[in-house]
């Protein structure tokens, strides 16, 4: 899951889509085989061996503003606008720390790393971004498999 760069464009309200965040967080979380009982701000523990599904966030990719082929996009996807959008992410209490349902794909760092040249209006990247991402997922099931075993 991951919107954030259209919403950005499309929506332009960092409230908004805050609260579409929440909605989605209550939505992500009625899939999970955890009663609502639990305080999901700690992680769960103890012995009780829970079958969770594996859900995923697909973060926002580094954004290059002078590689932006339309004036909106210059305009509504700056940097700043880029913090706001993110930290309603961080707020949403969505991601996988603590017992949240979603694990980062961390799609800025990758996209940071793989460089400019993987871009070419820079906000989309090459497939090597993405298929960093998918062997990140595979792993991180493949981990989870693992340690079930």
């Amino acid at each position: 899951m991951g919107s954030g760069l259209w919403h950005m464009l499309h929506v332009t309200n960092a409230s908004d889509y805050g609260v579409s965040l929440q909605i989605l967080r209550s939505v992500v979380l009625s899939l999970m085989p955890i009663s609502s009982q639990f305080d999901l701000d700690g992680p769960v523990t103890g012995s009780v061996s829970i079958w969770s599904p594996h859900f995923f966030w697909l973060g926002m990719p580094m954004l290059i503003n002078s590689m932006s082929n339309t004036e909106e996009k210059r305009e509504k996807m700056s940097n700043a606008t880029w913090n706001v959008f993110n930290g309603e992410i961080s707020e949403s209490k969505l991601l996988c720390q603590f017992g949240r349902p979603l694990l980062l794909l961390d799609i800025q760092s990758l996209s940071r790393n793989c460089g400019t040249w993987r871009t070419v209006d820079g906000m989309h990247y090459d497939g090597a971004v993405y298929e960093a991402a998918v062997h990140i997922i595979l792993n991180a099931l493949l981990i989870e498999s693992h340690q079930k075993l």
